[in-house]
């Protein structure tokens, strides 16, 4: 059977496309592809269309748009998820319009179905007392136990992303004074990024006790399952959730929920707090915008008024009269021109 020019394009645009011209990290072709399989599944299962005969005639802004409230209905995905499907979706086509210029207009009213606007989440971050308790939940008895606080500890105190610490290898981690971190963040950005004096004791007893301290090792993942394959995403929520219910046994200091991600959250506002300007908070959460790193200091300031608010007592007295019901003074307002 001949490939459809679907499949055609679209193979060009994951296996050539995007890795050797955009130059786009491996991760964004992850989620780009699984956005596309997602979209053939729609083909299949809901409009009964085989795969084999899906071409680019087909497709249209009506169909992309049932496409994304299947998403969100039947799915229960996230307007942000959503929002992300639908940025594969216009890269594609905006891709296409340069191959395919006779189907121009019908691309383009693709890349024009609007990104759909969603309630701005507030950062969450865990307090220092709830990050030291957090870490004091790892057996240091046992092997894993000693993997866990290293992992934990590391996470929080380099600000890394999650897939960023999972991609990390051996050779990643330089403990010479002074000790840092090589990251690989979003477009396969690299930045280094320093790591404090506990952190560095726990990698380097890391290190020697998994024998990672070998130059051969250097390509090796820092942090590996018990199968010693990389760990995933899934596996570092794991380790992060069984220690959270460990420390709310006898605390409520952490929260019921805690991903990853607050962790990096947590060091932000930590720097913050401590007086770390927001430039150099940016560079090492490895930020494109210092608008992005904003965010943490409007938390801060919001932190800062509820605390005021609560410490001190209202110097204003709230029952102020009515001027609506002073004739007089509204007489003399409405006499101004």
């Amino acid at each position: 059977m001949k490939p459809t020019d679907f499949a055609k394009y679209l193979t060009e645009f994951l296996s050539i496309y995007l890795p050797r011209q955009k130059n786009v990290s491996k991760n964004t072709i992850y989620s780009y592809r699984d956005t596309f399989k997602l979209l053939i599944n729609y083909f299949q299962d809901i409009k009964a269309i085989p795969v084999e005969k899906v071409s680019l005639n087909m497709i249209s802004s009506d169909l992309l748009t049932d496409f994304l409230e299947w998403l969100e209905t039947d799915r229960k995905c996230s307007i942000s998820t959503r929002n992300q499907r639908l940025a594969a979706v216009h890269s594609f086509f905006r891709y296409i319009q340069a191959e395919e210029p006779a189907g121009i207009f019908q691309f383009q009213k693709i890349t024009a179905i609007p990104i759909k606007k969603s309630k701005k989440t507030v950062a969450e971050y865990l307090t220092p007392e709830a990050i030291k308790l957090l870490l004091k939940q790892p057996d240091k008895q046992t092997r894993k136990g000693r993997r866990d606080l290293t992992l934990i500890s590391l996470l929080y105190d380099s600000g890394a992303r999650v897939q960023e610490l999972i991609d990390m290898k051996v050779c990643n981690v330089i403990l010479q004074q002074p000790a840092i971190i090589i990251l690989t963040g979003k477009g396969n950005k690299n930045r280094r990024v320093p790591i404090m004096k506990n952190t560095v004791s726990l990698l380097e007893n890391y290190l020697a006790e998994n024998k990672l301290d070998k130059p051969w090792k250097n390509e090796n993942p820092l942090f590996t399952n018990n199968q010693r394959q990389k760990l995933t995403k899934e596996g570092v929520a794991y380790i992060i959730s069984k220690y959270v219910a460990s420390a709310r046994q006898t605390s409520t200091l952490v929260p019921p929920k805690v991903k990853a991600h607050m962790l990096r959250h947590s060091k932000a506002m930590h720097l913050l707090q401590a007086g770390v300007n927001l430039i150099y908070i940016r560079d090492f959460l490895g930020h494109v915008d210092l608008r992005t790193t904003e965010i943490y200091a409007r938390i801060d300031t919001e932190t800062k008024r509820k605390a005021i608010e609560n410490l001190y007592p209202d110097l204003i007295d709230s029952n102020l009269p009515d001027w609506s019901r002073d004739q007089t003074l509204l007489s003399w307002l409405s006499s101004l021109k």
